[in-house]
Parts: structure tokens; C-alpha cells; sequence
């Protein structure tokens, strides 16, 4: 199977359908998500821990990862529902690759950083991983990030490529995926915001970091 081929399988635009149906799909993913990612893989790695004998942090150290933890979780929760719901109304679709947007998104966080949805689960796992005092917890996080990163990443850029041509490449010029704009870009305009463009167009330089 060649790389477009695999692509076509793994991101799927939505169906046409309203914002509202899109955002209780959209709930729905992260509720699912979230309950595979944050609740039941954290506790194996957590009594993996515990079988193995590792310490975990404890006293004023294990209440101040707590709180940091408490904290995180927040923040990192917030801008996930942020970007699922912007991705949901001015997207045409879901954060999940099988039910993606059908139209690149320029709006809410996505004007600072280009994959917000990525940083927010792994703050999510980090903090869950404070919350836990687990150090392999934090861990696996992380190694979620690398894997996404290098595994993830390129097939979903090279899609976004394809499908909206110039648009994106000029967004992926000025918007990096990981470290957020100090002021948010502005929107590319109609054809960028609908993705107008054909599948066939090529451009930009080499995405920043």
C-alpha cells in the first residue's frame, strides 16, 4: 500500500452535517479518548510501578506535583474542549482522522499554535501523571509526544497538504506546530478558511518546529 493510498484510509473528511452533530461527535471522541488514554493506560503503568517497587514522590514534593498536576489538567482540558469545539464549528468535522474537518481551520487556538489538540492531550497526560505521582506515568506521556511527533505528525501534514495546497502551506509557514505564536496569526482568507484549492497544488517551504 503506497503512502496516498494509506493516507485515504487514515484521514477521512466528515460527512456534511450540522455544528451541533459535529460537537456531540466531537465529545464523544475525547470522552472515549480520554477514558482509553488518561484513566485506563495510566493505571496499568501505575501498578506496573507498584510491582516493580519504584518510589514515587512523597510530602511536600508529592503535594506541590499535585498541585502542578491539578493545575495542568486545567489548562491542558480547557484548550483541548477549545480546539475540538473550533474544529467542530468552522471545520466541518471532528478532531478524530476518520471524521476530520473538511475545512482548514484558521480560528480560536489554532491562530497560535498549528496542533493544539496535541499539546493539550499531552499536558493532560503529564498532568495526570503528577496527580498520580508517577514518574512512569509522566513517561509515557512523553513518549506519546516523541511517537506522535515522528510516527503521526508527517502523515497528517502531508494530508492537510494535499488536500488544501497553498492555504496550508502558508499557514504551516507562519503558525508552528509546538511552540505558540506571541500574537495569533490572521486568517488566510476564503480560500484558506474553506480549503477551496485543489488537492494538486503544491507549495511552501519546510514547515517550522
Amino acid at each position: 500500500m503506497n503512502g496516498r493510498r494509506l493516507r485515504l484510509q487514515m484521514f477521512r473528511p466528515a460527512r456534511p452535517a450540522s455544528p451541533g452533530r459535529h460537537l456531540v461527535m466531537s465529545a464523544l471522541q475525547c470522552a472515549g479518548l480520554s477514558a482509553a488514554f488518561l484513566v485506563t493506560a495510566p493505571l496499568m503503568v501505575r501498578r506496573l510501578e507498584d510491582r516493580l517497587g519504584l518510589p514515587r514522590p512523597s510530602g511536600r514534593i508529592g503535594a506541590a506535583a499535585r498541585a502542578a498536576g491539578s493545575g495542568l489538567l486545567l489548562a491542558s482540558t480547557t484548550l483541548n474542549m477549545a480546539s475540538a469545539a473550533t474544529m467542530a464549528v468552522q471545520g466541518d468535522g471532528t478532531p478524530l482522522p476518520l471524521d476530520t474537518a473538511r475545512r482548514l481551520v484558521i480560528r480560536g487556538p489554532y491562530r497560535w499554535v498549528r496542533n493544539p489538540m496535541a499539546i493539550g492531550g499531552i499536558g493532560q497526560g503529564v498532568a495526570v501523571g503528577l496527580l498520580l505521582r508517577s514518574p512512569l506515568v509522566v513517561a509515557y506521556a512523553l513518549a506519546g509526544a516523541v511517537l506522535w511527533q515522528g510516527a503521526f505528525r508527517p502523515s497528517e501534514e502531508q494530508d492537510l497538504l494535499e488536500r488544501f495546497g497553498a492555504p496550508y502551506a502558508a499557514y504551516r509557514e507562519q503558525v508552528r506546530c509546538w511552540i505558540p505564536r506571541r500574537t495569533p496569526v490572521e486568517p488566510l482568507g476564503p480560500t484558506g478558511a474553506t480549503g477551496a484549492v485543489s488537492a494538486r497544488r503544491r507549495g511552501g517551504r519546510a514547515p517550522r518546529r
